[in-house]
């Protein structure tokens, strides 16, 4: 009977040692977080933004619109594009919270599907300073 109480002893403060560990641990930062961190490598110049507005015209236009209120006449049914000229944007503000929905989709649900594979990295970053330049959310 002693050893069974010694075993059990020890097994419990080993599971309280682990957990322990465990929430000592730095919690380890979400996808948007990791976005927020993304710093955009290309001046938000007037060639970048003629650049980023060559591109919104040709993927972007047809959902949210020629002037970005989210009016755009090919939406899906049933969805409401953002409106990329307003002060309040939900998927966050920051340049590379804004280089990750152009490039991943705007989730949970992705009704609006990512840029990835059709538009390069440098180009994305062209859109957000085009974007940026609509007059939406500030930095």
């Amino acid at each position: 009977m002693g050893h069974r109480c010694v075993i059990a002893s020890g097994i419990a403060a080993w599971s309280l040692v682990l957990v322990a560990s465990l929430a000592a641990q730095p919690a380890k930062p979400t996808p948007r977080e990791e976005a927020a961190k993304l710093k955009n490598p290309v001046p938000s110049n007037a060639a970048s933004i003629a650049t980023g507005q060559q591109l919104y015209q040709k993927y972007c236009r047809f959902c949210h619109g020629a002037t970005g209120v989210g009016d755009g006449p090919s939406a899906p049914k049933d969805t409401k594009p953002s409106n990329l000229t307003d002060a309040t944007w939900d998927r966050g503000s920051t340049d590379g919270e804004i280089f990750i929905v152009i490039q991943e989709g705007a989730g949970p649900e992705y009704k609006m599907k990512g840029l990835k594979g059709k538009v390069s990295e440098q180009d994305t970053w062209h859109l957000v300073n085009y974007v940026r330049s609509l007059g939406g959310v500030k930095k």
